[in-house]
């Protein structure tokens, strides 16, 4: 079973941390669904030192979403380290993830995310400071390359656990390659075989059988889904009750995406009030149509949505349509 330090979760799914996805009504809706462990966007050290108000809106978790990893960036060394201690002291998050693997350039030019990838000896300065300055354990999410010349997957990861850390979350792509081409797992596998902290492979899990293949393949202790529970934490359930029984569940029905769907919703207009959740909710909801018959008219409309009212009126009788030509065709 996946043991991050002293936190042991149910089972080795993970929803990883995903910028402008993973808050509170996301991360909660996914771990009903059965995740192991989730994850939270990453936050930026300098708004947590700064008490930012939308930084420290961002610190909020549910109870129920526990075991729960808090993922913070940055570049600097002296406000990572505060900005850890603020999350271990006043937050109710059980591990906190340090940031090695976004490839945004925003984040990169500050010399956070992946640009840490080109340089082993920072990682393991700037991890020690981490895990000497905190109680709660520290785990990096990394990728394995900046680029193909550059790739020191097993050095970056062996510096991690020199340092103190508990875990290695690791994606099979470069900071070059962004989301494209495919994801190398025999890195994965390499990395694996060279540490001997808990090691979470991530990178093109699209269905529960890619899971079971990852987890055969490489040896790691936990699989990080992403994109594949955008819209669809069935991918997480489905996944989990997989690897526990070999029997493959049911997709869901029409029905049953839209219900969560405006669960979900709800959620963000109690995180967020009802103008930005509706807003935020347009991407989701799309995800959530995603193999819907009629689907791309009614993602148009999504758009044309402000008020929540609109919005599960639309989805509502876009399930109505869907059932009622269900019952035609069969």
């Amino acid at each position: 079973m996946l043991k991050i330090g002293n936190i042991e979760m149910k089972n080795p799914v993970v929803l990883a941390p995903m910028a402008g996805i993973c808050n509170s009504a996301f991360r909660l809706t996914v771990k009903e669904f059965g995740a192991g462990l989730v994850c939270a966007e990453m936050i930026s050290d300098k708004g947590i030192v700064m008490k930012n108000e939308k930084t420290m809106n961002m610190l909020y978790i549910d109870e129920r979403e526990k075991p729960l990893s808090l993922q913070i960036f940055g570049g600097e060394k002296d406000t990572l380290v505060e900005a850890a201690k603020f999350v271990d002291e006043n937050t109710n998050a059980d591990i906190i993830d340090i940031n090695m693997g976004c490839p945004v350039p925003k984040i990169t030019k500050c010399d956070a995310g992946a640009k840490w990838l080109l340089d082993p000896d920072k990682i393991y300065e700037m991890v020690s400071a981490v895990t000497a300055a905190v109680s709660k354990p520290v785990t990096v999410k990394m990728r394995m390359g900046w680029d193909d010349d550059h790739i020191y997957a097993v050095r970056n990861a062996q510096a991690v656990e020199r340092a103190g850390g508990k875990a290695v979350a690791l994606h099979g792509r470069t900071r070059v390659q962004m989301y494209e081409g495919q994801a190398n797992w025999d890195i994965i596998k390499e990395v694996k075989q060279n540490i001997s902290i808990p090691l979470i492979g991530n990178g093109d899990v699209q269905t529960p059988q890619d899971a079971k293949r990852m987890l055969e393949e490489t040896g790691v202790d936990g699989v990080m889904i992403g994109r594949a529970a955008l819209g669809n934490p069935w991918m997480i359930y489905r996944t989990v009750k997989y690897l526990e029984t070999g029997q493959l569940m049911d997709e869901p029905s029409v029905r049953e995406k839209i219900d969560v769907c405006i669960l979900h919703l709800d959620r963000l207009i109690a995180l967020k009030s009802e103008y930005i959740a509706v807003r935020e909710m347009r991407k989701h909801a799309a995800w959530y149509l995603k193999g819907i018959r009629g689907n791309g008219k009614a993602r148009n409309a999504v758009n044309e949505c402000n008020t929540r009212e609109e919005l599960v009126t639309l989805l509502n009788a876009l399930a109505l349509d869907a059932e009622a030509k269900e019952i035609q065709a069969g």
